[in-house]
């Protein structure tokens, strides 16, 4: 035991909190989107799922939820967990594959695809009508774009898992399970580190940011428009 708590890497409670609540509701999410399609579409085929027409339903509810915790990973992610995102000199150290740590950059990589293609797919799914299935209504542009976002939601996290399993191995699927956490990361301590944080925001916090990140801000910001662009266009439509 105490081999293996020495071996196991430590992650932040708060990434943990909110990876495994997203994951959770992203899986779910992905489970019964897929049984949506089985039982008012299935053009690319099919598996016998029982017709269960209220799992639309389930699908929107797991849907928003994801949508609700999202941002908190987005913001995280892009702060302070950015050192395992897409860095500088990520995309040039690809081109050596068989340069020790290659893997760790590829990693980066997919942890920011992740993020693109969960944002491509709860901004698709806030775009659709939930009358458009039960209505038959198959065509509808939003619709397969969703469809598109779920194969591309599938393989995101699937690359994610193997390329996180070569990374971390066993003892990193542990430690994101793992309720240990460090005296600076308890919840207790939460309030005083959000509110030394909004202490500290600024214009001059603001410009710092834009003037020290590279390209990958832009990205940043594109996935704060979609989400909040999601939200807009989606009360617009209900008007």
């Amino acid at each position: 035991m105490i081999v293996m708590k020495i071996l196991q890497p430590y992650q932040p409670l708060l990434l943990r909190i909110v990876h495994g609540l997203t994951a959770l509701f992203l899986i779910l999410a992905m489970i019964t989107a897929y049984w949506t399609y089985d039982v008012y579409d299935g053009r690319w085929g099919q598996i016998p799922l029982p017709k269960f027409e209220e799992i639309e339903g389930i699908h929107g509810t797991f849907g928003l939820w994801t949508l609700l915790i999202f941002p908190t990973l987005v913001f995280y992610g892009f702060h302070q967990g950015r050192k395992r995102l897409i860095q500088r000199n990520t995309l040039s150290k690809l081109s050596h594959i068989s340069q020790k740590g290659w893997s760790y950059h590829f990693h980066r990589v997919i942890n920011t695809l992740t993020l693109v293609s969960l944002t491509f797919a709860v901004f698709t799914g806030k775009m659709m009508d939930e009358k458009w299935l039960p209505n038959g209504e198959l065509n509808h542009s939003w619709y397969l774009a969703h469809l598109l976002s779920w194969v591309i939601m599938f393989i995101s996290l699937a690359v994610h898992l193997l390329v996180s399993a070569k990374v971390g191995g066993f003892p990193f699927f542990v430690s994101m399970f793992n309720w240990f956490y460090k005296p600076q990361d308890s919840p207790l301590q939460w309030p005083n580190h959000l509110k030394t944080y909004w202490q500290n925001f600024n214009i001059s916090w603001v410009q710092l940011w834009w003037n020290q990140t590279y390209w990958i801000k832009w990205l940043e910001l594109l996935i704060w428009f979609s989400l909040i662009a999601a939200w807009i266009l989606a009360l617009l439509k209900e008007m």
